[in-house]
Parts: C-alpha cells; sequence; structure tokens
C-alpha cells in the first residue's frame, strides 16, 4: 500500500473521530462537513487496497448523500429550475448506455437455459415483491414510503447485478439473460405487482405506469440496441465512457432524491436503512436456496441469488418521481441502490474467494 494511501487512511480515521466528537457536542455546523472529507478520503485510501478498492464508488455515494442530508437546498432547484427533472433524463441515458452493450444475442439465453431463465424469472418476481410488502407492513412506514419499498422489490433487477455475477465467478451469460428479460417484462409485471400489493397504501394507475416504464427503459434500451448494432466497434469512445456517466447519472439521482425526502429521513432513516438491509440480504438468501433446492449447479445459484437481491433502484426512483412521489416513494430506491451495492461486492468477492465450483463448471468461466 503506498504512503499516500495509508496517510488518507490516517486522515480519514481521524475526520470519523472528530466528526463523533462534533456530532456529540451539538455541533452540527463542523459535523456535516467532517463527515463528508471523511468519505471522500475514505474513498480515495481504499483504491490502494486491492480487495478494497471496488467500494471507493459507493463510498463516495456516501459523501453525496451526506452533503444532501446537511445542505439539501443546494440539490432541490438551480434559479428556478426543480433539480428532480432531471431523474428521468438521467436514467434515460444510463438505460441507452446498457443498451449499447446489449445484442439480440443476450436474449439466447431464453432457449439454452430455460429452466434457469424461468426459475430466476419467477423469484426476481415473487420474493422481492412479497417480502417488501410484508416489510411494509410489519414497520408500519408512512404510506407513500410503505409503497416505495413495494415499488424496489417490484422491479427488475438492473447492470450491477451482472458486474457482481462477474466478480463472483457466476454465470455471467444467464445473468445477462435474466436481467435482459426481467428489463423487458417489467412494463407489464412491476405496475401489475403495484396494483395488487401496493394499491392499499396509495393510488396505483397501471397504466400511467406501464408507459413511465416504457419512456424510461425500454425505449432507450432499443435505441441503445439498435446504436449497438449500426455502430459496433464504430464508437468505442462510447463503451469507455458510458460506465463513467452511468456511475455519474447514479450519484447525481441518488443525492436529489435525499435532498428531496431529506425530512421524512431525519425522522424514519435507521428503520428505513434495517428494512432495506433485510429486503437485500432475504433476497439473496431466498433466491440461492431455491436455485440450491432445484439443483442447479453452483454458478447459476450466485447468479439467480444477486439477479433477485439486487434491483433497478434506479428505475424505481424514476417511477416514483412519474407518480409525483420521489421525495417519499422515492426513499426507499435511494437507500436500496447504494446498500446493495456494498452488499452485492462483499458477497461476490467472498464467492469468489470461495472454492466451491465444480471442475465442471470451472472449464465453463471464462
Amino acid at each position: 500500500m503506498k504512503t499516500i494511501y495509508k496517510f488518507l487512511l490516517i486522515i480519514s480515521g481521524l475526520l470519523l473521530f472528530l466528526t463523533m466528537a462534533f456530532y456529540l457536542l451539538g455541533a452540527p455546523d463542523w459535523t456535516g462537513p467532517s463527515l463528508v472529507v471523511f468519505f471522500i478520503c475514505l474513498a480515495i485510501a481504499v483504491r490502494g487496497v486491492d480487495s478494497l478498492k471496488g467500494f471507493s464508488y459507493t463510498i463516495l455515494i456516501g459523501a453525496a448523500v451526506t452533503i444532501s442530508m446537511y445542505y439539501p437546498f443546494l440539490f432541490l432547484e438551480v434559479r428556478g429550475y426543480p433539480l428532480k427533472n432531471l431523474i428521468v433524463p438521467l436514467l434515460q441515458i444510463i438505460m441507452f448506455g446498457m443498451g449499447t452493450t446489449m445484442s439480440i444475442k443476450d436474449f439466447a439465453g431464453v432457449i439454452k437455459m430455460p429452466k434457469a431463465v424461468l426459475a430466476g424469472m419467477f423469484c426476481q418476481f415473487t420474493i422481492m415483491p412479497f417480502i417488501g410488502f410484508g416489510l411494509a407492513k410489519s414497520f408500519g412506514f408512512p404510506a407513500e414510503i410503505a409503497a416505495g419499498i413495494i415499488l424496489v422489490g417490484s422491479s427488475p433487477s438492473g447492470l450491477a447485478s451482472n458486474v457482481m455475477s462477474f466478480i463472483a465467478k457466476a454465470n455471467l451469460a444467464l445473468s445477462v439473460t435474466l436481467t435482459a428479460v426481467a428489463t423487458l417484462m417489467a412494463p407489464f409485471i412491476t405496475p401489475a405487482l403495484m396494483q395488487w400489493l401496493a394499491g392499499e397504501f396509495i393510488p396505483i394507475d397501471p397504466w400511467a405506469m406501464m408507459w413511465s416504464i416504457v419512456k424510461i427503459v425500454i425505449i432507450p434500451i432499443i435505441g441503445g440496441l439498435l446504436f449497438n448494432k449500426i455502430f459496433h466497434g464504430k464508437a468505442k469512445w462510447l463503451d469507455n465512457a458510458m460506465p463513467m456517466v452511468s456511475m455519474i447519472s447514479i450519484g447525481i439521482i441518488i443525492t436529489i432524491i435525499t435532498a428531496a425526502g431529506r425530512d421524512s429521513l431525519m425522522s424514519i432513516g435507521m428503520l428505513l436503512i434495517l428494512a432495506c438491509l433485510i429486503h437485500n440480504v432475504l433476497g439473496y438468501t431466498l433466491g440461492y436456496s431455491i436455485s440450491k433446492l432445484l439443483k442447479f449447479d453452483e454458478r447459476s445459484c450466485r447468479t439467480i441469488a444477486l439477479e433477485v437481491g439486487m434491483q433497478n433502484a434506479g428505475l424505481a426512483s424514476g417511477i416514483a418521481l412519474e407518480m409525483g412521489k420521489v421525495a417519499t416513494a422515492g426513499l426507499a430506491a435511494a437507500v436500496f441502490g447504494p446498500l446493495m451495492n456494498i452488499t452485492g461486492s462483499s458477497l461476490a468477492t467472498w464467492w469468489r474467494s470461495k472454492n466451491k465450483i465444480s471442475e465442471d463448471d470451472k472449464e465453463n468461466i471464462d
């Protein structure tokens, strides 16, 4: 570990101590800045440790969330323009980028692995929605926040699960296929689940929600697919730029939603974090367990677990905005997104280090 990283790690430890001291002394004017600089120093410091550098982005999200919690006015509007209006365009850019990385071949897995795809889709759209409903009822959250938890559970998986499947040495082809199929089915399944499970909390217009998903996800992905078809191999700059653009866009979305829902987070923040953590971990656990019961190979079990536990929180945020409830129904997505990246990367790294893959499976990893 280079000296600069060690130095920043020590500085981050001192800043954490100072943050706790400022908090206990009741000095919020110093607590916020100290915590922000702590996250930034720690994010840079972990880049010096191979096993931890994957957490750098998530730690930076912690800095962004802290800024939006202490200074929400910075992220509500600029010269009278509501910054929440940026959420849908940013999501469309992310989904377009997702489309540019895909091709029709990604859907061939439905034919090659029908049993695994069907099992993954069944788990995706049953485990998470119903756990979300149970948590919403059990924790007694306000109606719109409860609906937001169900919304996260009713959303499909996203690109993050593909990245984690790669890290975990799971079945990447299955992961990409499940993400693609779940995304295309979302306009039909997500509104139906929301009307069924969240209808008792808030009014749900399934047709309006269906159009929102088509507008936010399907049209941009089709645009990305066409772009990839026409310009394949001719736009390397776009392939290199889109991951960074997506990461920045997700950070901006989370920051805006956090600022908009700051008052609600101040009152139920820890409970919502706990509910989202339970939701996320149960998704991994049940997805993996059901796959084992169906006697899938280890790599496919890991894949389905990650696909079930990791939702497209960005899409959930966009739907909440389209419903006019980004400051309440969008909060669960803002919490779930960073949290699942921490748990998902930790689980994927642990799986990667375990020697539980059979010799037949190992031959298919590369």
